[in-house]
């Protein structure tokens, strides 16, 4: 079993979702249930899934994980696209986000492709 604390990918998504926890608690009340959760529903799947998979007997196990935590990671960076396209974060917030979206995916492509070599 492996320590996900360790792990660089799961440091950046953990870093990552408390920006967003920070950062959608200003936006319209009336989002709390729509985009608020699920920006923050998907946001944090990143890291959780990191950590399931740490706790998996095998590389196989692992990689599925990560490969989820992609998928989720693909799903917030959408979600930060629409909060900007609604208004709620402006362009300079919006770039922020996407380059540190885009380095987490990365990073999870990268672990992927060690996990299944």
């Amino acid at each position: 079993m492996k320590d996900f604390k360790n792990l660089k990918a799961w440091e950046k998504s953990h870093q990552l979702t408390l920006l967003v926890y920070q950062i959608s608690s200003s936006f319209p009340a009336e989002e709390k249930y729509g985009l608020v959760s699920q920006l923050r529903r998907s946001v944090s799947s990143i890291p959780a899934n990191i950590a399931e998979g740490c706790g998996r007997g095998s590389d196989n196990d692992f990689a599925r994980f990560v490969q989820i935590a992609i998928g989720s990671a693909c799903e917030t960076e959408y979600h930060f696209l629409l909060a900007k396209d609604l208004g709620f974060i402006n362009e300079d917030s919006w770039e922020n986000l996407n380059v540190k979206i885009n380095e987490v995916k990365r990073m999870l492509i990268n672990l992927n492709k060690k996990l299944r070599a």
